[in-house]
């Protein structure tokens, strides 16, 4: 008869108070987070940007390991999503791309790609869309990051 018992297993999962602990202490934190980075957003598209610059930047870095060379100035960024035309072709072009979709700056403008010999510059003309600016305005290099 003790091999036919069967013992009840406590039920696995979150109860309602582990749940609302959890909601709870999310909302602490966003009530401490948001307020900060709502009162700098300037500062949080700055930031944005240099980590999609340096994104791009290693993505370049991974295209020139695979492909001996930076794409050219004509090539530009797009070489990173699709397989690029053109002088001097990509012979081992990844046919899965390096990243999925250019990103824009978080002003809503392209960055910028430049390649001269076996250097590259890369970067946002920051909130004007001008180059050169001081603040918000600043150009974002991937040079000086």
């Amino acid at each position: 008869m003790k091999g036919n018992m069967q013992v009840n297993a406590p039920a696995k999962g979150f109860t309602l108070i582990e749940i609302l602990v959890v909601v709870v202490i999310l909302g602490i934190l966003g009530a401490i987070v948001v307020p900060n980075l709502m009162s700098r957003p300037d500062t949080a598209r700055i930031q944005a940007a240099q980590t999609d610059i340096r994104m791009l930047a290693s993505a370049l870095d991974v295209y020139r390991l695979d492909n001996f060379q930076y794409p050219s100035s004509e090539q530009g960024l797009e070489a990173l999503v699709q397989r690029p035309s053109g002088f001097p072709e990509p012979p081992n072009w990844n046919a899965d791309g390096y990243i999925k979709k250019l990103p824009s700056d978080p002003w809503g403008s392209q960055y910028i790609y430049d390649r001269n010999e076996t250097v590259f510059s890369l970067f946002s003309l920051g909130a004007d869309g001008q180059e050169g600016g001081e603040g918000m305005n600043a150009d974002i290099q991937y040079a000086d990051l």
